[in-house]
């Protein structure tokens, strides 16, 4: 009889902790340990200075409400070693928003923020908290809807012989049929050289370049101007399954290029200099490849909302909560009127995590929205510090 009592008790609580608004996480063979996750700290020590206005995070936060409203609204979101629902999430920002948004001084706001929020430090790759980070933009290049001379490097639209598979929550299996067989989607290499989807009315759009289409690539979504000078937006649609690989690190592994060259900005101009041959076979060395899609609105990040100049930032989902709300100490460039880098200096920000990418894996890397135009490009183009991220959650 007891055992059977303490079979039930048992049950009992494992229904209990279901229905919770969280529950423990089981540990990822591979991730680090679950207590050293996200760990929490003194949120007196952190200051929460913000070098932006405040009206860029409003909007931010309500971009990550939406997608919890939305498709997220049955999500659970890893936070330290445990779960948390959506609807706690909400809470969460929504008691951000209303300090923000109240009459008392910033001074004030800053206390009661460090009086109200959990604040949790991300490990970093190594457990001692140093982040990379990294910035991406929004590029501009110029197109055709129609092929030309002058445009004859399409993007395409995801092809209908994907077959996708959801392996678990943040992973897909990607494929397709040959044969009667699934085997691994076209590369690269098989789609720019060989031409395996040449002709088959995938073409959403031509382009110039080259160089400038793998930074779209790379980038995930841009703006594309008809020589009538109609702006077109294209975002992320899908991809053909194989991981990203860096031609960069490539190059350089090779000793093809000196270190001065693998700058985002050296890099296209070094790249520009190749024949089309020699470029496509450089670029076919990322197997990865990227299909797209025409929207109508600013670029959508990976919760299915647009991204926030320099308020949303992209993690890798496995080890961070989606949509919650982040704060980043790190060092950026301060750009003169040619967009030079003069200096870096250290700033501290408020951020959403809204987005993901295929380069941006593991607790240590953190990739930051920077937003469309020349100033953008050159401030994600010279991105490349260590510093802290924290997430914030009421308590």
């Amino acid at each position: 009889m007891k055992y059977a009592v303490n079979v039930f008790l048992m049950l009992l609580m494992v229904v209990v902790a279901l229905n919770g608004c969280t529950r423990k996480v089981m540990h990822k063979p591979g991730a680090p340990p679950s207590d050293r996750a996200l760990t929490e700290v003194d949120a007196d020590n952190l200051g929460f200075d913000d070098d932006l206005d405040t009206a860029s995070l409003v909007l931010a936060i309500d971009r990550s409400l939406n997608y919890y409203d939305g498709a997220g609204r049955d999500q659970m979101f890893p936070i330290a070693d445990r779960l948390v629902g959506a609807k706690q999430m909400k809470e969460s920002l929504m008691a951000f928003r209303k300090i923000l948004q109240s009459n008392t001084s910033f001074e004030q706001k800053k206390k009661q923020i460090a009086a109200e929020f959990l604040v949790l430090r991300a490990p970093g790759e190594n457990g001692d908290g140093a982040i990379v980070f990294t910035g991406y933009y929004e590029p501009l290049l110029a197109g055709s809807l129609t092929r030309t001379d002058k445009y004859q490097y399409p993007l395409y639209r995801p092809p209908p012989d994907i077959l996708m598979e959801k392996v678990s929550k943040n992973e897909t299996k990607i494929s397709r049929k040959a044969n009667g067989l699934t085997v691994p989607y076209y590369t690269r290499r098989e789609i720019d050289v060989d031409g395996v989807l040449r002709g088959k009315g995938l073409e959403l759009i031509w382009v110039s370049d080259p160089v400038e289409l793998n930074s779209l690539h790379i980038q995930g979504s841009g703006k594309i101007e008809l020589e009538d000078g109609k702006m077109l937006s294209v975002s992320y649609a899908q991809n053909n399954g194989w991981p990203f690989r860096s031609i960069t690190r490539n190059m350089l592994d090779q000793n093809k290029i000196e270190r001065s060259d693998s700058s985002y900005r050296n890099f296209k101009t070094w790249l520009k200099g190749k024949n089309e041959q020699e470029l496509f076979e450089i670029l076919s060395y990322n197997e990865r490849y990227i299909f797209f899609r025409f929207v109508d609105s600013e670029p959508v990040g990976s919760l299915g909302q647009p991204v926030t100049p320099d308020r949303s930032i992209a993690t890798d989902p496995d080890y961070f909560p989606e949509g919650a709300l982040a704060y980043i100490r790190l060092r950026k460039p301060v750009l003169d009127d040619e967009n030079n880098i003069t200096k870096r200096i250290s700033f501290s920000r408020f951020v959403l995590n809204q987005d993901k990418g295929s380069a941006i894996k593991g607790p240590g890397r953190v990739d930051l929205f920077c937003g469309f135009g020349p100033k953008a490009q050159a401030t994600a183009g010279s991105l490349k510090e260590k510093g802290e991220l924290y997430f914030l959650i009421s308590k």
